[in-house]
């Protein structure tokens, strides 16, 4: 499980390759910026689920977004390595505005009346239902923990003077998961379900992602041209 687990992190990582791709071709951040705003998205629906992911040694308990929405840590990263943490800063504000859209959308379409033959929308609102409770704890995790690391990599990279590109990727994007993680749990979970487990289990499953995705924000630098 632990060897597909890794092959699932590298594959979804491999997708930000075509963003720094990109950005060499056109200096713009608009595909990275269109991945991240993506992986948000898809997190969003697909955060419902709670799976196991057995790692070999221990087996521990997550939403099933985790492994997508672990990645766009690695995207804001990207970004700020080579347009800074402005540009960080506009693409955060159009994911989440995204985000509030796409609700608005959703909930439109629960509250519209299905047509008598189509015998679909028990399942309907069960798949995309979004719970206000919820809603909030993502937003409000989302906010906090991703402007947490755009502020974090820039200061790292103005102390270091640009070295050291593994210590501002890692010392920012982790201690930002623990936060998003604890922020979104609490919320989300409190009174409903065990939190510590959860917390641990997401907390485990993102920085693994972390930690495999330090080589890629190498690579991605390489493939879009040093800063």
């Amino acid at each position: 499980m632990l060897l597909q687990i890794l092959f699932w992190i590298i594959l979804i990582t491999t997708f930000t390759l075509f963003g720094s791709w990109y950005v060499r071709k056109y200096n713009s951040p608009d595909a990275l910026i269109g991945l991240y705003v993506s992986f948000v998205l898809i997190s969003n629906i697909i955060a419902y689920k709670i799976v196991a992911f057995d790692l070999g040694f221990a087996t521990f308990y997550s939403d099933s977004a985790t492994l997508v929405f672990s990645v766009t840590f690695l995207l804001t990263d990207i970004v700020n390595e080579k347009f800074g943490r402005k540009e960080v800063q506009k693409m955060i504000l159009i994911a989440f505005l995204t985000q509030v859209a796409v609700a608005l959308f959703v909930w439109l379409a629960l509250i519209m009346p299905a047509a008598p033959f189509w015998d679909g929308d028990k399942e309907f609102s069960k798949l995309l239902g979004l719970t206000p409770r919820i809603m909030l704890a993502s937003w409000v995790a989302f906010l906090i923990g991703e402007n947490l690391d755009a502020y974090l990599f820039a200061w790292f990279k103005k102390k270091t003077k640009g070295k050291y590109l593994w210590m501002r990727n890692a010392l920012s994007s982790l201690p930002s998961m623990a936060v998003d993680t604890s922020i979104f749990v609490v919320i989300a979970f409190a009174g409903l379900q065990p939190l510590w487990s959860l917390i641990i289990g997401t907390l485990v499953v993102k920085w693994l992602v972390g930690v495999v995705n330090i080589p890629f924000m190498y690579l991605n630098r390489w493939v879009m041209g040093k800063a």
